[in-house]
């Protein structure tokens, strides 16, 4: 569709119904429809009036399964309604060219898709690593130029660079596809991207989140072949906003925080001659607690009771959405921040005791929503953010709270997104 026709389906409401289908906040509206229309003036800027097409990607969050994809457990991660959009046009030759906001992302030929050392950590490994797993697996690859912008937050734990692989493989989906790669298999080739040509070796959750959409059950048992199960409800029917607040959390130095958890998960694991708690039978743990206490240590043993306890909850939050009961999945939500704070242990990093602000947005949350909402620490831990399901009528009143503790915009107002990648309907 001709540029100019497609900005001015924005600018005169044609498109009204639709941003309010994908960003699902009402409120919402006006921003969206200046951030498309100033995204297809920015493209025009670049690459003169061409047709275009437009795909989006969803950031994500985590929901249910602290700090247990990598024992090999289940977790549970929804999309959110702040996204990557990316402004396309189709080429005739095999060179990907893409302006990130301000970023301008070297050519990537499409016939030299080899790992390029060099390009480790950067956008361009990334994009030439979904292009590489696409044609090793017989999907058409191709030229385009695309503008892109993002509004997910970085640094909040929503998974930006997720996103970014995600828009890349829809884009390749749908320009050289007929949008029919799977978007199971885009998100399998954003974390080969991640992993082979970026030099991160992240799992397949946020990926996962990012190209289903919606709210995404992932089991890690064969992590090869992990079983992805979209859980098929309507979020915005209960009456609830997801709210990630930034609790200003110093992140330097907690490397080996992070570390000795899955460590310490590991040495219970390995008391008992497997790799990973998974493979361990809880009632054997139990009835030789006292042992595992010995050899392993106190800390590790509560980190393993965690493991235990929120990757058998995530199949009863799961439950608990599919039957339409959403006060039990709240109680399921602070039942795991409970857990990781007591047991998991990552609320603070006990090398720095008077620094715990998310041990203070906890217990502003449970001041603010006792009764009403639900609360947890939010991804690693130990730093950084909380996540908090707030009734839409509160929400106004738990933001200004939480920003009078943590600074002005530290409380971001989501909801959950349906749509994962997508091709925007003109």
């Amino acid at each position: 569709m001709n540029l100019q026709e497609v900005r001015r389906s924005f600018e005169n409401g044609e498109q009204n119904e639709r941003l309010k289908d994908i960003y699902i906040d009402d409120a919402l509206l006006d921003y969206q429809k200046k951030r498309y229309i100033e995204a297809i003036d920015r493209f025009k800027e670049l690459y003169g009036e061409k047709d275009i097409e437009i795909y989006s990607a969803p950031g994500r969050t985590e929901i249910g399964g602290n700090h247990t994809d990598h024992q090999h457990g289940q977790v549970l991660a929804a999309a959110v309604n702040l996204d990557v959009i990316a402004i396309v046009a189709k080429t005739e030759d095999d060179t990907i060219k893409v302006m990130s906001g301000t970023y301008d992302i070297k050519p990537i030929a499409v016939r030299e898709t080899g790992v390029v050392e060099k390009e480790k950590g950067t956008s361009e490994a990334l994009i030439r690593g979904v292009a590489d797993k696409l044609k090793q697996d017989g999907y058409q690859v191709g030229g385009f130029q695309a503008y892109m912008t993002s509004d997910v937050i970085v640094g909040a734990g929503l998974s930006s660079s997720a996103a970014f692989e995600v828009a890349i493989g829809t884009i390749l989906s749908g320009l050289y596809n007929d949008m029919k790669i799977s978007p199971v298999y885009i998100a399998q080739a954003a974390q080969y991207s991640e992993n082979v040509y970026f030099g991160k070796p992240c799992g397949l959750m946020d990926q996962m989140a990012s190209s289903v959409g919606s709210l995404v059950n992932i089991d890690f048992k064969e992590p090869e072949s992990p079983v992805v199960k979209r859980v098929e409800v309507e979020f915005s029917k209960f009456g609830h906003s997801l709210c990630i607040v930034d609790t200003k959390g110093d992140h330097t130095d907690l490397t080996d925080e992070y570390a000795y958890v899955t460590q310490e998960m590991k040495k219970v694991a390995n008391y008992f001659h497997c790799d990973y708690l998974r493979e361990v039978d809880v009632d054997r743990f139990y009835d030789q607690i006292a042992a595992v206490r010995r050899k392993t240590g106190d800390r590790a043993v509560l980190r393993a009771i965690h493991f235990f306890a929120d990757h058998k909850r995530v199949g009863e939050q799961v439950k608990a959405l599919e039957n339409d009961d959403f006060d039990r999945f709240k109680e399921l939500i602070i039942e795991s921040g409970d857990s990781s704070y007591k047991y998991l242990q990552n609320v603070f990093a006990i090398t720095d005791v008077q620094n715990q602000s998310v041990s203070i947005g906890l217990a502003l949350s449970d001041k603010y929503l006792a009764g009403k909402g639900a609360y947890r620490v939010h991804g690693g831990g130990f730093a950084g953010t909380i996540q908090a399901f707030v009734p839409n009528g509160d929400v106004a009143e738990y933001k200004k709270n939480m920003e009078a503790c943590f600074g002005e915009g530290t409380c971001h107002v989501l909801q959950i997104r349906k749509y994962g990648g997508l091709r925007y309907d003109l």
